[in-house]
């Protein structure tokens, strides 16, 4: 875990909880980290490099997916949480039973959410979570009788990464996919990538005001501090500054996320560690070999 020098010259390890994504997505969990846990120390990553992941083979995203987490195992956080949809959907169970640390994702607590608000529903996702029907799946365990209606969309991932949201193109893109949801007549629709919030002022305008949004962020940042209560896990001290890491170039990832943050992040670029084994669990004893 880094170091901080705290406050009268005293060094200090923060336990942290780890968010990740393929970009700027993720920060629309940690928008709802700050605003509901404010207490907590964050460690951001962003896969920059390797976006998007929603046109990535199932086997890819693990093995992103556990890169990832093989590196912020090494960060001494403890938790993770996965502020990438594509990941929930076809890494989280599989990672789960693999690493030390609770790791929650995003799939259950938006589809228990939207099941429980709406009647027919929409979700806009990336092609790899709309194929995987893990939203479909979840919200009919939750209400059987709720009608379901998945439109991938894979441009927008990249329009956003390219902060190109209010361009005249971006309305074109989001007025196709949204047609078929509209023609459904949908009453709720799911932001499902973490990435699509951030076009609210476009979908808002594209939709009847009588359909209610659903951003599983929400409800996911909501499930991480139950679960830090029952762990004795939750932060009863100041955080310390959020740290950003990208595996692309630091600068572009700072110019897209300044106008959500409000300031020019530092962000720094890291190489993950390579894992083609898996890292050597020791559930019993809480400890992460990444040696091997």
């Amino acid at each position: 875990m880094s170091n901080w020098l705290a406050p009268g010259g005293v060094t200090a390890n923060p336990s942290r909880i780890g968010i990740f994504d393929s970009g700027v997505g993720g920060l629309t969990v940690l928008r709802e980290l700050y605003r509901q846990l404010s207490n907590e120390s964050i460690l951001y990553f962003g896969d920059t490099a390797r976006l998007p992941y929603g046109s990535r083979s199932p086997e890819e995203i693990l093995q992103f997916v556990r890169e990832i987490l093989t590196w912020m195992a090494s960060q001494g956080v403890k938790m993770v949480m996965m502020a990438c949809n594509t990941s929930s959907a076809l890494a989280l169970e599989q990672v789960q039973a693999e690493f030390p640390f609770p790791i929650l994702g995003l799939i259950w607590p938006g589809a228990r959410a939207a099941a429980q608000q709406g009647q027919r529903i929409g979700l806009i996702a990336t092609s790899a979570t709309v194929k995987s029907d893990a939203y479909r799946q979840a919200i009919l365990e939750v209400h059987p009788d709720r009608q379901v209606w998945q439109v991938g969309c894979p441009e927008f991932v990249t329009l956003i990464e390219q902060n190109r949201i209010h361009d005249p193109y971006t309305y074109q893109v989001a007025k196709q996919y949204l047609a078929p949801l509209k023609a459904a007549q949908i009453d709720t629709l799911i932001y499902g990538c973490t990435h699509y919030p951030h076009l609210a002022p476009v979908l808002q305008t594209l939709l009847p005001s009588r359909v209610s949004f659903v951003d599983p962020a929400v409800h996911m940042v909501a499930a991480a501090a139950q679960e830090l209560d029952a762990l004795g896990l939750r932060s009863n001290v100041p955080a310390w500054p959020t740290e950003f890491y990208v595996s692309g170039a630091p600068s572009q990832f700072a110019q897209v996320a300044v106008q959500w943050l409000g300031h020019l992040p530092t962000v720094r670029q890291v190489r993950l560690p390579a894992a083609t084994s898996l890292p050597t669990v020791n559930l019993s004893s809480g400890q992460l070999d990444t040696s091997s």
